[in-house]
């Protein structure tokens, strides 16, 4: 399963990278925001993922582009107020969802790969829980890395996806992460 933007325009893609931005650079000091942020994200596109079961089930999704919408942003909320909501759960929920993200997109869905995700995902998750405060901070600047590293790659067509995506996506997540560490310290 890839993840597919390609419904998203321009202006969606530069408001993609600004939250991207945002989480890389302050995404602990804004760690609600955050939350917030990086669960929308997670749930539009797991409700872009489920379309297609969702128009199976219910054909009149398929005739009306307002449901097609509506339904991935409905997704994208109700998993956003979730996690602005719970903490613990939201900083271990984004430590597993990232890892399933990047296991499923680039390493696929056989279920040995799954499986093997899951358990990276769940020590993952485990030890972001226990460390709150260095887990927030590179949670949210691999977050942010990935959705500014889907826009620049959607922006600037040109680019190699298969070149420059873990480069862009690790560069900005290392960053990031430093910036934020230098800038926190007094901060709890």
């Amino acid at each position: 399963m890839k993840l597919d933007f390609s419904s998203f325009g321009t202006p969606e893609m530069i408001i993609m990278a600004a939250a991207g931005l945002a989480l890389i650079f302050f995404g602990y000091r804004i760690k609600k925001v955050a939350f917030f942020i990086i669960w929308f994200i997670l749930g539009y596109n797991l409700a872009v993922f489920l379309m297609p079961t969702i128009t199976r089930i219910s054909p009149e999704v398929v005739a009306s582009d307002l449901f097609q919408t509506l339904i991935p942003i409905a997704g994208g909320l109700l998993l956003a107020l979730l996690g602005f909501s719970i903490e613990k759960l939201c900083v271990g929920g984004i430590c597993f969802a990232l890892t399933m993200v990047i296991t499923i997109q680039y390493f696929g869905t056989d279920m040995q790969t799954l499986a093997i995700g899951g358990i990276i995902g769940v020590i993952a998750a485990g030890a972001a829980v226990m460390l709150m405060k260095p887990a927030t901070i590179i949670a949210t600047s691999v977050a942010g890395a990935y959705a500014l590293t889907i826009a620049i790659l959607a922006l600037i067509p040109g680019i190699s996806r298969e070149t420059y995506y873990f480069i862009i996506l690790g560069g900005a997540a290392v960053i990031g992460s430093v910036f934020q560490f230098l800038t926190t310290k007094r901060v709890s």
